[in-house]
């Protein structure tokens, strides 16, 4: 039996500066316990965000007994199941059947408090929402899958690794399914091997943002009546009445609620060169971007006064400078920017305007899209010798498609998680790590701990809640 292990193993220069760090920034009370579950055993799943991504993921999950749902809409929820015409899907129709069994809350910590039967919740919500759900939820025993990002400040991750270090039999996971597919784990095995040798640049890039991003504030108009939109800004410090820019799909781009394109795709993206090349914590970011939302037509380049919504396209340049092999740069882009086409790329490739990362070593390239599949080698003799490298990581079940039950499989001990909050958190700070540096409007400089060269920008490592919802 295989029992995965969470949080062990991090230094300080890793990934965020220690226990002794850490400590000072939390205090975390007594925790209970989980069920212990068998292998033969349903595991009793609830979901917080029980509509479109959380429909997605508890979709895979209709073999376990869903006990309890949380959602502040669940005229939303019930879109889920029909296309856009109105007609059921079929696909849909046995968490449908599901859903309508389960217990209904509008606000999970009424949910946590009234149902004693859960041994795991799905946390689906806005960026915004993620860390309070989750330790929340792990203080009270229960198993999370968090979508991505996993939080929306790098001190909400620092908070819960450590509630997951002192649970270890508590099992995480980030909701970054390319982590479990088969294609990634072979780009990471080949890159790993040297096949294209020494990677000393990576460029990552997304078509993303999908949603109004570089926009002035709308004004507010009448929510719909089945919306609880109190809830919905729950610990977002902001008094923003509603609109349809904002809830239910269009949230990322507003800065109260998510974390941009990067926090969307970086899970993604930049999870496959921290994974292969393990270059630790990132040195020196830096953030070029086209004008904020909500800017005058005077633009010096800063954010305004009022932040809005990002700014519609970014690159981000991160320097790793401990990075396990040598110094690495990796370049982000998003907002439909891309790097160019290197001259040695074959005719028969492309590079995918939708997503993808390229890794440029000093014996060739290796080149992948968004979930680490479809990768091509790129240069004389690559293919030949990734040919020979051995498979060396495990293989999760149903691959990209497993990810949620690796999860499940994870809690009755059958397998090993695949991508726990040990190694989520780290890969969440890094693109967490280029916002700060958008806010700060100027390269800092990181040692692991804090930013030294800007100490104003530490307070980005960090944010305010509204009352009532601190962490």
């Amino acid at each position: 039996m295989i029992v995965a292990e969470q949080g062990s193993g991090l230094t300080r220069r890793d990934w965020l500066g220690g226990a002794a760090a850490t400590a000072g920034l939390l205090a975390i009370p007594g925790q209970a316990a989980a069920r212990r579950l068998r292998p033969s055993d349903r595991v009793n799943v609830a979901v917080i965000g029980a509509g479109g991504m959380g429909a997605q993921n508890m979709a895979k999950l209709t073999s376990q007994n869903i006990v309890a749902l949380a959602d502040v809409d669940f005229d939303h929820v019930a879109k889920s199941f029909v296309d856009n015409k109105g007609v059921a899907r079929p696909e849909m129709q046995p968490l449908k059947a599901a859903y309508d069994r389960a217990a209904r809350f509008a606000d999970y910590r009424r949910m946590f408090d009234a149902r004693k039967d859960i041994d795991a919740v799905v946390i689906a919500t806005p960026d915004h929402h993620h860390a309070i759900a989750a330790k929340q939820a792990m203080e009270r025993g229960l198993h999370v899958y968090v979508q991505k990002p996993l939080t929306y400040t790098v001190r909400e991750g620092r908070t819960l690794l450590e509630v997951a270090r002192r649970n270890p039999k508590l099992v995480t996971q980030m909701g970054n399914q390319g982590h479990s597919g088969d294609d990634g784990r072979r780009v990471v095995e080949w890159i790993r091997a040297g096949v294209i040798g020494r990677v000393r640049e990576v460029h990552v890039w997304t078509n993303r943002p999908l949603w109004p991003q570089g926009e002035a504030r709308p004004a507010a108009v009448a929510a719909p009546s089945s919306l609880d939109w109190n809830l919905w800004l729950g610990p977002a410090p902001v008094d923003w009445g509603y609109h349809p820019d904002y809830a239910h799909f269009n949230w990322r781009g507003w800065v109260p609620f998510g974390v941009g394109s990067l926090g969307d795709m970086g899970a993604h993206l930049v999870d496959f060169p921290v994974w292969a090349l393990e270059p630790g914590l990132p040195t020196r970011i830096e953030t070029r971007h086209s004008r904020w939302g909500g800017d005058t037509d005077i633009w010096d380049g800063k954010p305004p006064a009022d932040l809005g919504s990002y700014p519609l396209a970014n690159i981000t340049t991160y320097q790793f400078g401990r990075a396990k092999g040598g110094p690495l740069t990796m370049t982000w882009y998003d907002g439909g920017l891309m790097p160019p086409t290197p001259t040695a790329m074959p005719a028969t490739a492309r590079m995918n305007p939708d997503g993808g990362v390229l890794y440029v070593g000093d014996r060739g390239m290796l080149m992948h899209e968004t979930y680490g599949e479809k990768p091509v080698l790129i240069g004389d003799g690559v293919a030949e010798r990734a040919a020979a490298v051995p498979m060396s990581l495990p293989r999760i079940l149903g691959g990209r498609d497993g990810h949620e039950m690796n999860w499940i499989r994870a809690i009755r001990g059958e397998e090993a998680i695949s991508s726990p909050f040990s190694v989520a958190v780290p890969l969440t700070e890094t693109m967490l790590l280029g916002m700060v540096a958008l806010r700060a409007d100027q390269p800092i400089e990181y040692d692991g701990d804090r930013i030294t060269n800007v100490a104003e920008a530490n307070q980005f490592l960090d944010r305010e809640y509204r009352k009532g919802w601190a962490l």
